[in-house]
């Protein structure tokens, strides 16, 4: 009798359950052995007489190309570089430029170069008077309205 063989379906197969159970344990890495499955299984439909040794080999060099390509590669380019989530500390001290000056009752709008808190548009108030392109410097946070203060020109050559 001869001994039981793994053709191309077993390994697609159970690369389909490691992804499913993916959705069980929610590690992020089963997903990549079971990718690793696949590809074993793709090749064993066109090579038929591959070994198992050769087959677990693959599995094992795939499934660790895998997951080294969505640590070291994808996950990194996937960061949030936002500010999103983090405490109002975060915002303060930044710095932001005047793109719609307050008048009246009104606030006035600035933008960051990046992203603060999620947004790169905010509603500020400020004491002193301030022009279109005036550079500001966030100070405190009133609900959702940034309170800024304008920076000096001497202070932004000493900063550049």
């Amino acid at each position: 009798m001869e001994g039981f063989k793994l053709l191309y379906w077993h390994w697609l197969v159970f690369g389909m359950v490691l992804m499913i159970l993916e959705l069980v344990i929610p590690s992020f890495t089963i997903l990549w052995f079971g990718l690793g499955g696949l590809v074993v299984g793709l090749i064993l439909l066109a090579f038929a007489n591959l070994a198992l040794t050769s087959q677990i080999f693959i599995w094992v060099v795939s499934s660790a190309g895998f997951t080294l390509f969505w640590f070291k590669i994808l996950k990194p380019k996937m960061k949030d570089r936002t500010m999103a989530g983090l405490s109002r500390e975060a915002v303060l001290g930044e710095t932001a430029t005047v793109i719609s000056r307050p008048q009246g009752n009104k606030r006035g709008e600035l933008r960051f170069t990046v992203p603060v808190l999620g947004s790169e548009v905010w509603g500020f108030i400020c004491d002193k008077p301030l022009e279109l392109g005036d550079r500001v410097i966030v100070k405190n946070i009133s609900g959702n309205t940034l309170i800024v203060n304008p920076i000096e020109n001497k202070n932004v050559d000493q900063e550049g």
